[in-house]
């Protein structure tokens, strides 16, 4: 449908939110002083204009005079606007069906002469009214920490992996694995460098990254390629692709110039000295020890993501090498393909999901809606003897920030022996 109609119809629909939520406004603040409710109300009604004017420049505005960060403040003021007047709907809600009861009860009750006030009018609940004040105030406050906080509170989460076949030479091997950079959503250079410095600490053998480096296009990375070069590795730096690297979530004037965006993105990482691996694998060996890395294109069995990678050649070659890690962007590709297909690939590293940058983890308990869509899609899993990490993403895509669901660097060491 033309935005022409859908944005204009949309704003009506915030407005009657608005104009609804006003109503548990002025009965939480009845008892306030003239001049006090009428400054509340003024604010009200400014931060509406202000939403509403956003919402169309947002939307019919050329993005190029916005601006990334302009859009994407708008955005976020929005959504965490409207996100506090739902928790508010909630608990006008409960008065209403409360003041609905108690005006079932009058009827029953019949007209009390000399008492009926304002024709059996019944007031709204202050109390409700200021609960739900109150409570609308935390999305803002959730969502303001998850920007200035969570979008940067890397933490390195450490795994150790027991792998019988693992050779000798590669026992007690450290992998660092970053996923889901976004380099078009940052915006704050300094905490990435220090996410960098943290990862850079750990000292690992191996790195892996495991796709989406940036959001759409090649140069979102003009002005990170100097951060992101610093990743180092004795062994070597790998990557691959993730689903928004090819560039499909945007319009291009040409099917040449979206090619020319992907190769420019792939002489990107091989510039940064990573080396990215197109459907391919590569075999290191220590004394007379070796393991493949084998890395694929984008492969998802969810939803409309796309199928670009081809397991089987990556694959090939590899067949008489002990130990197979395999990097795969999307989770859903484990389940899909290398369980029933590929069981001599000991461990997957996969990142994509972000946990939705939304969630709670406490102790061995984690919980974010993404879960519904996917089965796998933070921390380690296992199936017989073989093992999935997914990787909570290093950067953010959408929302400038995250709650609960922090950024992530993977650590995983590699042991021969088994665990006793």
């Amino acid at each position: 449908m033309n935005k022409l109609i859908v944005i204009p119809i949309f704003a009506l629909i915030l407005l009657i939110i608005d104009y609804y939520v006003f109503q548990g406004i002025k009965a939480a603040s009845q008892s306030f002083a003239p001049t006090t409710r009428n400054l509340i109300n003024y604010i009200y009604w400014g931060i509406t204009v202000l939403t509403m004017v956003s919402l169309f420049a947002y939307h019919f505005v050329n993005p190029f005079w916005l601006g990334k960060n302009i859009r994407t403040a708008i955005m976020v003021g929005i959504f965490t606007n409207y996100v506090s007047k739902i928790v508010m709907v909630f608990f006008l809600f409960i008065d209403e069906i409360w003041r609905l009861i108690q005006w079932v009860i009058q009827q029953f009750k019949g007209p009390e002469p000399a008492t009926e006030v304002a024709e059996n009018a019944i007031p709204r609940s202050e109390f409700l009214a200021k609960t739900g004040v109150i409570l609308g105030t935390a999305p803002i406050v959730a969502i303001s920490w998850g920007i200035i906080s969570g979008a940067h509170d890397y933490r390195v989460r450490r795994k150790t992996l027991h792998l019988p076949n693992l050779p000798k030479s590669f026992d007690g091997i450290r992998i660092a694995q970053i996923s889901d950079v976004h380099s078009g959503s940052f915006w704050n250079k300094t905490a990435v460098k220090g996410g960098i410095d943290m990862l850079n600490k750990e000292k690992p053998d191996l790195v892996f990254f495991t796709g989406d480096l940036v959001n759409n296009q090649a140069e979102e990375m003009k002005d990170y390629v100097d951060v992101f070069d610093k990743v180092t590795a004795p062994l070597g730096v790998y990557s691959i692709l993730g689903n928004h690297d090819y560039g499909d979530y945007v319009s291009w004037p040409s099917k040449a110039a979206k090619a020319k965006n992907l190769e420019t993105l792939i002489q990107t990482h091989r510039a940064m000295g990573w080396d990215i691996l197109l459907d391919e694998h590569r075999i290191l060996k220590e004394g007379d020890g070796e393991i493949a890395i084998i890395g694929i294109e984008n492969w998802g069995a969810k939803g409309r993501f796309p199928k670009y990678g081809n397991l089987k050649n990556a694959y090939q070659g590899t067949e008489d090498v002990p130990v197979k890690l395999l990097l795969s962007h999307d989770p859903s590709h484990w389940r899909a393909e290398v369980l029933p297909m590929y069981p001599d690939i000991d461990l997957t590293f996969s990142g994509h999901t972000h946990g939705m940058q939304f969630g709670v983890e406490i102790g061995d308990f984690r919980w974010s809606p993404v879960k519904y869509m996917y089965d796998e899609w933070a921390d380690l899993y296992q199936s017989g003897k073989q093992y999935l990490y997914v990787n909570r993403g290093f950067g953010y895509l959408g929302f400038p920030g995250r709650i609960g669901i922090v950024p992530e660097i993977t650590v995983i060491e590699l042991k021969r022996d088994l665990p006793f």
